[in-house]
């Protein structure tokens, strides 16, 4: 199978599709890989590892497009990307098309693409292997972007997360007890932050209590929202509905609540948001004031750590990378239930796609 792999183009992508140790064991396999010229430089992977692993390097996008039988990347294609890709060809990443612009799904499923959102692969037990690793990573990040969004030249309250000896510590709201919102707690406590987090699952919540006893944790309802957004100096909303957009928990109503200068970290945002006055922004402005209230909202968070991130994805993917390759994109999609759900579109038809509010 010939493999393409392009250089991202998104404003501050910085992760690649694969690293030159996946295109070594594809190439070995019999696949032909082709790199797009300094790809993985961001990631810190130089054209020539890709080279010594086997790979052919391509100085156009269109020629790594064009190639590609199945195209690997990142982030979601622009809507140029989609129209370089061959008609009939597959492209697997972390496509996020529940929150596209429809423009872009009508450009796939006119040149009849497969498009495999590889953070919807699912197991038989909910988990999502390839999401999971990449919501730690963002979970991990959010305490040092609370702790420097509270900052006064920040634009934040002027606050330390931890406090110190007769100051109290900072009140942060976690909405999510799943893998982002329990290592968001984990960062929290370990900062010394006083926290609640709330949840619809009570499973959640007793998971997450087993392990951080001094959590305050609350069932996620408007009456308990509505309190604890009182008091919250930093708000996480870290709500998933796996193959949905996230729904809006926190309504504009909610967020005037607030106190001002507090934070929003909305990490829900790259699948529509879970706070009504959300909206995406970017890694050089990631932040805006609405309500009185500094709103994050960056969508690939983990993108500004490239390699660690490159890393972890890739780890995660590879299996089902793998299995494409060696099976065929419709074997593989059609024996392999995990990446069955991943399917988005497919011979012009939307598959797995529950779409609601377009981004970009």
């Amino acid at each position: 199978m010939n493999i393409g792999i392009p250089k991202e183009r998104r404003p501050f992508e910085f992760r690649v599709g694969l690293t030159p140790a996946g295109v070594q064991m594809l190439v070995e396999q019999g696949h032909i890989c082709y790199v797009e010229h300094e790809a993985g430089l961001a990631a810190g992977f130089v054209d020539q590892e890709y080279e010594n692993a086997g790979a052919r390097i391509v100085y156009s996008p269109h020629e790594v497009f064009g190639r590609a039988d199945l195209l690997l990347k990142v982030a979601r294609p622009t809507l140029e990307e989609i129209n370089w890709l061959r008609p009939g060809s597959a492209v697997a990443g972390l496509l996020h098309l529940t929150s596209a612009r429809q423009e872009k799904i009508e450009a796939l499923l006119k040149s009849q693409i497969t498009a495999i959102a590889f953070e919807q692969v699912s197991l038989s037990d909910g988990t999502m292997p390839i999401r999971r690793p990449l919501a730690t990573i963002g979970g991990v990040m959010v305490p040092q972007i609370a702790a420097r969004l509270l900052q006064t030249d920040a634009g934040g309250k002027g606050m330390l997360l931890g406090g110190v000896v007769g100051v109290p510590p900072a009140e942060v709201v976690i909405i999510g007890a799943g893998v982002t919102g329990t290592a968001a707690t984990k960062g929290f406590v370990g900062m010394g932050a006083h926290v609640t987090v709330l949840d619809t699952n009570i499973a959640a919540l007793e998971r997450l209590y087993d392990h951080f006893p001094s959590v305050l944790t609350l069932i996620s309802n408007p009456i308990n929202l509505r309190r604890v957004l009182s008091y919250a100096d930093v708000l996480v909303g870290a709500v998933l509905v796996p193959h949905q957009r996230s729904p809006i928990v926190i309504t504009r109503e909610m967020v005037k609540l607030m106190k001002p200068r507090s934070i929003i970290i909305d990490m829900s945002i790259d699948e529509g948001g879970c706070v009504e006055t959300s909206r995406p922004t970017t890694h050089d402005r990631p932040t805006y004031i609405e309500e009185g209230v500094v709103h994050y909202c960056v969508p690939n968070v983990p993108s500004v750590i490239a390699r660690t991130a490159t890393y972890a994805y890739v780890n995660a993917a590879f299996p089902y990378i793998q299995e494409l390759a060696n099976k065929g994109v419709e074997r593989a999609i059609q024996e392999d239930a995990a990446l069955g759900v991943a399917v988005a579109t497919h011979r012009g038809q939307t598959v797995h796609l529950s779409r609601l509010t377009p981004a970009a």
